[in-house]
């Protein structure tokens, strides 16, 4: 697997930050976000059950510019 990097939070500097990537082999989107708080894996929770292989992450509404470039890199690839 090789990651495409298409962007990090532009309000959190360039450390450990939440990050969106491109996964070349199979287009999937990989993203790094913060953990959720107690409240909002509650209300998935209500939902469904969440994996041990899963995670619920939140990611700024400020990085929507960047999963929408992820999602036509990931959509070009497959045409």
């Amino acid at each position: 697997m090789a990651l495409q990097y298409i962007g990090i939070d532009p309000d959190t500097g360039q450390g450990n930050c939440p990050t969106v990537w491109v996964d070349d082999k199979n287009d999937d989107l990989v993203l790094q976000g913060w953990l959720v708080d107690e409240t909002t894996l509650a209300e998935c929770l209500a939902i469904g059950d969440v994996p041990e292989t899963e995670a619920v992450i939140r990611v700024p509404a400020r990085m929507v510019p960047l999963i929408r470039e992820a999602c036509d890199v990931a959509e070009r690839a497959r045409t």
